[in-house]
């Protein structure tokens, strides 16, 4: 990561989360229960596991800023440890309710650029979470409530400061979608345990390094990229326009489609076909702009370099890639190829430095079948 670019995390703090527990009520869902938590003596847990968590990335202080809401969501821990941070949302009461850690999630999700969301609480807080947090951004639980069943959530606070450690540092960190779990909290008053699934929420997982498929104890190209084409061509739906760059991992997707496939220019593919071959930045723009429906990007990495735009596939166009958008690009590659940068990120060079810096941040790679990483993308 450069000294010059900032990693940019959403911080939301349930202050009341786990409130229950110490006074035995089984529990804080609910503004009654944690003011008769209150009322029994209980003492707010919640910002000091934040401060455990952060603690871990304090050195870090200067190349991260915080976007949370006020006091107790998250700035009084934040201004007390001296991040950077920026309040966007303000409660109206206190004890704050699950409906301002519902606004504040809104309003971290619309400021956008948000590499990592972090949140402070329990099973209640997660549900909150997960409802209003668009799936495919990934999110962090710190451990701060009584019912901890949601798989989001990492196994400690120190846990958590560790995986953002790892993410600031450039390190490959696995991600995964981890179910979002709640009890009935009466029902468990009462002595009965009824779980429920709620969703899934991208979560960061342990750093793995070891490659899905393995032969001879060495990664075998082949067999990999073939992993990667069907995990891509599994997602893909017919009536999604496929841009298709250059390079040899995405010519393993269209092998897999058993399309022909220009290896050194872009293809055009839609519902399993081959729409256009060799397009130029001027036919692609045509295309998209033609197109219906959604598009979506398949492009891969340069090996040694670390360009994912700029170098080989100038037919992606800033104006194409616009249009496209952020969130509709895969990037697919080996784990062999992302170690051998050594941790350096991934780059963009599109010629436009406004659009190079709204694709910096965290992106998803697709290293194997239902496998993926985040990887840091910076401007070259």
């Amino acid at each position: 990561m450069s000294s010059t670019q900032q990693f940019r995390l959403g911080l939301v703090i349930n202050a009341f989360a786990g409130l229950g527990g110490s006074v035995a009520l089984k529990g804080s869902d609910g503004a009654e229960t944690a003011q008769r938590a209150l009322a029994l003596g209980a003492v707010p847990k919640a910002p000091q596991r934040v401060e455990h968590a952060l603690a871990v990335i304090q050195e870090f202080a200067g190349q991260v800023h915080f976007v949370t809401g006020a006091e107790a969501l998250g700035e009084d821990v934040l201004a007390k440890l001296g991040f950077s941070y920026e309040v966007i949302y303000t409660p109206q009461q206190t004890p704050t309710t699950a409906e301002d850690t519902r606004q504040l999630v809104k309003q971290i999700a619309a400021a956008g650029d948000i590499d990592l969301l972090l949140f402070a609480g329990g099973d209640g807080t997660a549900r909150d979470v997960c409802a209003v947090y668009p799936e495919h951004h990934p999110v962090l639980g710190i451990p701060a409530g009584v019912k901890i069943h949601s798989g989001v959530y990492a196994i400690s606070p120190t846990a958590a400061g560790k995986v953002v450690r790892q993410l600031i540092e450039g390190q490959l960190a696995s991600v995964t979608q981890a179910d979002v779990m709640d009890i009935d909290e009466d029902a468990f008053r009462q002595g009965t345990v009824r779980a429920r699934r709620y969703g899934e929420m991208l979560v960061p997982a342990e750093l793995r390094y070891v490659q899905a498929v393995k032969m001879g104890g060495k990664e075998s190209d082949d067999m990999v990229l073939a992993d990667i084409a069907a995990d891509v061509v599994e997602a893909m739906d017919d009536d999604t326009l496929y841009i298709m760059g250059s390079g040899s991992t995405v010519a393993a997707v269209m092998d897999e489609l058993g399309l022909a496939n220009t290896l050194l220019g872009v293809d055009l593919v839609m519902a399993g076909e081959l729409i256009a071959s060799d397009v130029t930045a001027r036919e692609l723009e045509q295309q998209v702009t033609a197109h219906q429906g959604p598009v979506k990007m398949v492009i891969t990495v340069i090996g040694g370099q670390g360009h994912i735009f700029g170098r080989g596939n100038q037919q992606l166009s800033p104006a194409v890639i616009r249009a496209v958008g952020k969130d509709n690009i895969q990037i697919v590659a080996t784990k062999a190829k992302l170690q051998a940068l050594g941790q350096r990120p991934l780059l963009v060079d599109t010629g436009e430095p406004e659009l190079d810096a709204e694709l910096s941040g965290l992106m998803r790679v697709t290293t194997g079948y239902h496998d993926e990483v985040f990887i840091r993308v910076e401007s070259a």
